[in-house]
């Protein structure tokens, strides 16, 4: 009995090591696998967020001249300047003042500048200089302190005279902020402080008085020329059976009255 008795507790003992055993060689819980997670949708970046904002806005404006206006609503003060650096890095820009450097240079203007390529590289920045100083003070300063919109609205009515003239009125007139008409002091205050102020860099020769405002005429009659552009500009194109990319500017609408807002289209 008493080998027995013994022989019952050595099993007994073997076992409870073979389950201890057991125990140590099974999987633990950190061991095993993880659940899967279900995938999140992640939320945009804010980078693809500003870039189809910009690219939104693009889609609202002409390229060429970024102050047709697309739009009824009036501006900030921040979209004046924004406005205000687009109208001055716009090919419209570039064009106009590489052709007012080809003439003057034809012309001999600006004796003091010379000639070859040297003179020509001084009388195209000096255009450069003069019409991105007659935006700042036209588009941005001007425009923001006496609350009107540097835009042009588009008439789109009535014969070619009546356009024409309506083009060249905005010399004069433009749109206030709260869509009614005022006489047009940003656009004919922003030239003439440009021109003043291009007396700092221009040969000593232009810096008088007599020329200053021989300049300030000359600007205003190349702006009344391009306001007439414009006015024709959206025509262009929709006569091209590209309608697609005018602006929704309706032809019946009134100059200065409401405008629908336009479609999402790109207007060269």
């Amino acid at each position: 009995m008493h080998n027995g008795s013994w022989a019952l507790q050595l099993g007994a003992i073997l076992l409870t090591c073979a389950e201890a055993v057991a125990a140590q060689q099974a999987p633990k819980p950190k061991d095993l696998p993880e659940a899967p997670v279900p995938k999140q949708e992640q939320a945009p970046h804010k980078h693809d967020n500003a870039f189809r904002t910009t690219v939104e806005v693009l889609g609202r404006r002409s390229v060429f001249f970024p102050d047709l206006a697309a739009s009824p609503g009036p501006l900030e003060t921040k979209q004046k300047l924004e406005l205000f650096a687009d109208k001055s890095i716009a090919p419209s820009r570039l064009l106009a003042s590489s052709i007012s450097a080809g003439i003057g240079q034809a012309r001999d203007s600006l004796a003091g500048y010379g000639q070859g390529m040297g003179g020509y590289g001084k009388r195209l920045g000096s255009s450069m200089a003069s019409g991105v100083s007659t935006e700042f003070f036209s588009t941005f300063l001007f425009a923001s302190v006496l609350h009107r919109d540097p835009r042009y609205f588009v008439s789109l009515r009535g014969g070619p005279w009546h356009r024409i003239g309506y083009g060249v009125s905005r010399l004069v007139v433009t749109r206030t902020d709260t869509g009614t008409e005022s006489a047009n002091w940003p656009g004919m205050l922003g030239p003439l402080f440009a021109e003043s102020l291009a007396n700092s860099y221009l040969p000593v020769k232009e810096q008088t008085a007599g020329r200053t405002f021989r300049r300030y005429g000359i600007r205003l009659g190349f702006t009344a020329g391009t306001n007439i552009v414009k006015e024709y500009w959206p025509t262009i194109f929709r006569n091209l059976r590209i309608a697609k990319i005018v602006p929704g500017l309706n032809p019946n609408s009134s100059p200065t009255g409401p405008r629908p807002t336009p479609p999402q289209h790109f207007l060269p």
